[in-house]
């Protein structure tokens, strides 16, 4: 059984969304037949059912040998979703059972950044695998600009050798997965030669394990032995002041050592100066997205927009334009609303005025003919079309379902007003 199935007009469909990703709910595939759902995996036909605790899928009627997601078992199937709830639950938009476009892998779980990238996938592995196949599977999803974070329930070889985590599943209701193993920090007491230093692997919820991955807050460690595991840099720095100290202690005796391992040491800081100003050029990526949020605090209470949806709806304003955009003042001139400048992509030429964004409706007596009012849903639309003086120009931009309509509004009163229709 699996979380995906294929519509043939719908497109895709996951069983652990509400609105099944495509803007349907769970009624219109449960139970309803002639809809010709189709395996992702094998193309075979799929139907949808809930388990006895409610757990929604797709299932083939006979199953076929060869179709991995008919034969995953239900340890894989709970886990994976388990994976989709907690890289959503942290903020990401998260997808089961995605394959690549050559369809050399699929993963479990692909999480997407803020510009709409695959840049991760949590893949739930309890089937043997070695650790050379584990090299090679985490190969194929880099050559597509993908990280992977496998995750198994047992000590596997394959778990030292690639990024993992190795979780203990719930033992009663209402308790949460726990990392295990594969998440280290270094300790050193007391800092000096003779002081103990190693790594130790640390428990914790699976939930946090996976923000702090998909912040960039702890990152891949490679240990001395070639062993992979996750950890933060400050750990990664402690030892390598560790190390720093081993290597001043022999240099009295090995000149040509010493040498050699101070090189080894600038290129180390090296990495990690570049590293530190990734960092600070993240930093300062999220400081400026918190400027300019506290900037349109106000616009946010006026219109009462969700500001979680304010990246998508951004989104959806640029792939609508075609053009790149930035978000200017609220006018009053133009209903209070926020006014937002494009210009052509890669050109050096200037902002021009191109749309207002959820300017108030009984302030639209005059409006240009031109100019687009951008709204975030129908309700909008609604309160635009009861208190339209003049045609309007207006595109719904849906942050929920990321689709988009566009529609001009003629005044209540206009005699020569025809049905509405997109523009």
């Amino acid at each position: 059984m699996g979380y995906t199935a294929v519509h043939p007009v719908w497109g895709r469909l996951d069983a652990s969304l509400d609105d099944l990703g495509c803007g349907r709910t769970w009624a219109d595939v449960h139970r309803v037949k002639g809809l010709g759902l189709a395996c992702p995996e094998c193309g075979g036909r799929v139907f949808a059912r809930a388990s006895q605790h409610g757990l929604r899928h797709f299932y083939h009627r006979v199953r076929p040998v060869d179709c991995e997601l008919a034969n995953e078992s239900q340890e894989h199937h709970l886990l994976k979703l388990e994976l989709a709830v907690a890289a959503r639950a942290a903020g990401w938009r998260a997808e089961l059972e995605v394959s690549g476009e050559l369809r050399d892998w699929r993963a479990d779980v692909l999480v997407f950044d803020e510009q709409g990238r695959p840049f991760m996938a949590l893949e739930a592995q309890l089937s043997p695998m070695t650790p050379t196949e584990a090299r090679m599977r985490t190969d194929r999803y880099a050559r597509d600009g993908v990280a992977v974070c496998w995750v198994g329930l047992q000590d596997r070889p394959w778990e030292r050798a690639v990024p993992a985590l190795r979780v203990r599943a719930p033992a009663e209701r209402g308790e949460s997965w726990t990392v295990r193993h594969g998440l280290a920090r270094y300790t050193w007491i007391p800092r000096t030669l003779k002081g103990k230093a190693k790594w130790e692997h640390i428990t914790c919820p699976l939930g946090d394990a996976l923000v702090w991955i998909l912040q960039g807050r702890v990152r891949v460690h490679t240990g001395v032995n070639g062993t992979v595991w996750w950890t933060a840099p400050v750990y990664e720095e402690l030892a390598l002041a560790r190390a720093r100290m081993e290597a001043d202690a022999e240099a009295t005796g090995q000149a040509a050592a010493a040498k050699r391992r101070r090189e080894e040491t600038e290129a180390a800081d090296r990495r990690r100066r570049a590293a530190e100003q990734r960092a600070l050029d993240r930093q300062a990526d999220l400081e400026e997205r918190q400027a300019e949020m506290e900037r349109l605090t106000g616009f946010f209470q006026r219109t009462g927009f969700d500001l979680t949806a304010w990246d998508t709806f951004t989104r959806l304003v640029r792939s609508a334009s075609g053009k790149a955009i930035v978000y200017g003042e609220e006018s009053r001139r133009y209903g209070n609303g926020l006014l937002v400048h494009a210009r052509p992509r890669g050109t050096g030429g200037g902002y021009t005025l191109a749309a207002v964004v959820c300017p108030d409706p009984h302030a639209l007596i005059r409006w240009p003919e031109k100019l687009d009012i951008l709204v975030p849903d129908h309700t909008w639309l609604a309160r635009l079309r009861a208190a339209a003086r003049v045609p309007l120009r207006v595109a719904v931009l849906d942050p929920r379902t990321g689709r988009s309509t566009f529609e001009r509004i003629h005044p209540a009163l206009d005699p020569h007003a025809g049905p509405d229709r997109p523009g």
